[in-house]
């Protein structure tokens, strides 16, 4: 049984007021989703903003590209694994992690983010280059290749550079795209339960391209996340309508990854 408590907003306010700022939230990100999973554990997504998310996995916290400002943690519960995709300043912060209480976790990185990474995290980092894997807690981690395939885009996200993941727990395969276009590595992804997929230009990838590739690889629900691009945010209800169309057993789920904005 799933349960959500979505940020309450009606069409109408929403339509109102889309140029101006949704009302700062200071205990709790608005959008918080609660599931089940197929083996009985219990899996609580919380996002904080764009690529940033914090999941409690049984008894297991998980930070997902922690940046912002440890301000914006203070709510939950101390990571017990960090995994960080990339050295973009919207995945890598490290004064977010220095004002952390990260003194259980165990950090997860490719080797790009932890040449970055100040001496006083060395020994809790596990470097993983894409196709490698670590268990921890028990949870295994496999680092996903991300990267561009456009021309004009390759500088963004080369190839080996970035890690996404796909964390496998107790019979259920999370899988976080990081920053990447529709790749084959991804479109070749099997029995995934949960996918976050990023989509916004000139930076990932297109709505029609990300479900394209969601598509393919079939993952049991989706949530489209790290959606802002520059200057236009991608239209995550066409996303769902592309996937929904292309295969209607796909669930995509909607969370607020942006709650201090219109959209």
């Amino acid at each position: 049984m799933k349960i959500i408590l979505p940020f309450a907003i009606s069409c109408l306010l929403f339509t109102a007021c889309k140029e101006e700022k949704k009302e700062s939230v200071t205990e709790k990100p608005v959008a918080t989703e609660v599931t089940k999973t197929k083996t009985a554990s219990s899996f609580e997504i919380n996002p904080v903003s764009h690529a940033s998310a914090v999941i409690y996995w049984n008894d297991n916290t998980i930070y997902i590209d922690p940046v912002g400002g440890a301000e914006a943690y203070k709510a939950y519960k101390p990571a017990d694994l960090i995994l960080i995709t990339d050295i973009h300043g919207d995945h890598l912060d490290v004064a977010t992690l220095e004002g952390l209480d990260t003194s259980k976790a165990k950090i997860i990185a490719p080797a790009a983010v932890a040449e970055k990474l100040p001496e006083e995290f060395t020994s809790q980092v596990d470097v993983l280059a894409n196709g490698e894997s670590k268990e921890r807690y028990g949870i295994t981690v496999e680092a996903i290749p991300m990267y561009n395939l456009r021309e004009e885009a390759k500088d963004f996200h080369v190839k080996g550079r970035g890690n996404g993941y796909v964390l496998n727990y107790q019979g259920e395969r999370v899988y976080f795209s990081g920053d990447t276009e529709d790749i084959s590595e991804m479109r070749s992804l099997k029995n995934i339960d949960k996918a976050f997929v990023c989509m916004n230009l000139p930076y990932t990838m297109t709505v029609e391209k990300a479900a394209d590739a969601v598509v393919d690889f079939k993952p049991a629900q989706v949530y489209p996340y790290h959606y802002r691009g520059r200057p236009d945010v991608s239209d995550v209800s066409r996303f769902k309508e592309l996937v929904n169309k292309g295969d209607s057993g796909i669930e995509v789920i909607q969370l607020d990854w942006y709650p201090a904005e219109p959209y």
